[in-house]
This record gives structure tokens, C-alpha cells and sequence, in this order.
């Protein structure tokens, strides 16, 4: 075989890669989620946290756009966290 080489090793590799994108994506959703529910108003709120290589996207609703700005504060000073994308709407209850 000509220029070839053993496509094998090169599937598991790229499955190893996969794997450890994967297991980071999942650490960072599960700090997110761990810092919302530890803040006094966004553990209030509903907030839907979803991590696909390093962006994160945020969605669900919350009372204010203080807590919108605040979960989108917080989610840029997460490890691990290459973008955001906030889909998070404002619900003012009366």
C-alpha cells in the first residue's frame, strides 16, 4: 500500500479525541449548572446549559435581564468555555 497508513490507529485516536472533547464539554455544563444553583438568584431561575466543543449555549427564562447578563457573566468566566451563545429570555412576572 502506497502512502497509506494504518487507518486503525488513526479511528481510535480520533475516537480518543472525541471521547475527551466530550468529557470536557460534559465538566463544563455540569460547572455551569453547579454555579447557577449556587447563586442566590440564578439557582431561582430556569436555565438550560448545553456544551458542544467549548461553546456553550445558554437557554430557559429568568425574571430579569440582570440575571440574563449575570448567567452569561458567569458562564464566560468558566473554564473551559470558548463562546456563548445566550438564548435566555426575559419573563416579567406581574
Amino acid at each position: 500500500m502506497v502512502g497509506g497508513g494504518s487507518t486503525s490507529s488513526s479511528t481510535a485516536e480520533e475516537d480518543r479525541a472525541t471521547s475527551l472533547a466530550e468529557a470536557a464539554d460534559t465538566a463544563t455544563t455540569n460547572r455551569l449548572k453547579q454555579k447557577f444553583a449556587a447563586d442566590a438568584d440564578l439557582g431561582k431561575q430556569t436555565i438550560y446549559v448545553s456544551t458542544n466543543a467549548g461553546m456553550v449555549r445558554l437557554s430557559g427564562s429568568v425574571a430579569s435581564y440582570a440575571a440574563r447578563e449575570n448567567a452569561e457573566k458567569l458562564t464566560m468566566a468558566t473554564d473551559g468555555v470558548k463562546a456563548v451563545e445566550n438564548k435566555i429570555t426575559v419573563e416579567f412576572s406581574n
